[in-house]
C-alpha cells in the first residue's frame, strides 16, 4: 500500500494526538473533513490502521514484571499450543518464529513468583515441550511507530 505525504501527516497527527477529532485533524492538515475521513477509511481499509484502542501499561494494571518466552512444541501441534496460549491472560502477545523454538511470547506477571507460576502453566500446556525464559530489565526503546511513518513518507517523497 502505498503511502504519501498526506497519509504520513494524517499518521503522525494520530500518533501524537490520538485523542483528537476528525473535524481538528481536518483544520491542522489544511484539508476538506470530507477528505480526511476517505483518507482514514482507505488507511483502515488497506490495513495500516489496525485500531483505536487506548495504549495500556501492564505495570499500571499491577503486572510491572515483563518477560519473553519462548516456547518449543511437539511437532505438528502448533496451532494446539497457539490456542491454549490464548486462554492465558498473561500472555499479551505470541508470535511463531525460526531459531531456537516455535513460538515466543510476552508474558507480564505481578511478580517473580507469580511468572514462575505462569511459566508452570504454560509447561503443562498440550504439545509444550520445553520453555526459555528472558525476564525485561528496563524498557530501552518503548513501542513505537513514529520513526517508521516518518521514513515511509519520506521514501514516498522521493
Amino acid at each position: 500500500m502505498a503511502v504519501d505525504e498526506l497519509d504520513t501527516r494524517i499518521l503522525r497527527l494520530l500518533l501524537e494526538q490520538p485523542r483528537t477529532s476528525v473535524r481538528e485533524y481536518a483544520r491542522v492538515l489544511g484539508v476538506a473533513r470530507g477528505t480526511l475521513q476517505a483518507r482514514l477509511d482507505r488507511l483502515e481499509r488497506d490495513g495500516v490502521i489496525t485500531g483505536t484502542a487506548p495504549s495500556l501499561s501492564p505495570a499500571a494494571l499491577g503486572h510491572p514484571v515483563l518477560a519473553f518466552v519462548h516456547i518449543e512444541v511437539t511437532q505438528g501441534h502448533l496451532d494446539d499450543a497457539g490456542d491454549a496460549l490464548a486462554a492465558v491472560p498473561e500472555i499479551i502477545e505470541a508470535f511463531s518464529i525460526t531459531g531456537g523454538g516455535d513460538l515466543l511470547t510476552r508474558v507480564v506477571a505481578r511478580d517473580n513468583a507469580h511468572l514462575e507460576d505462569v511459566i508452570q502453566s504454560l509447561i503443562s500446556l498440550p504439545g509444550v515441550v520445553r520453555t526459555r525464559t528472558e525476564v525485561a530489565l528496563r524498557e530501552r526503546v518503548p513501542y513505537r511507530l513514529l520513526p517508521l511513518v516518518e521514513s515511509v513518507g519520506r521514501a514516498a517523497g522521493n
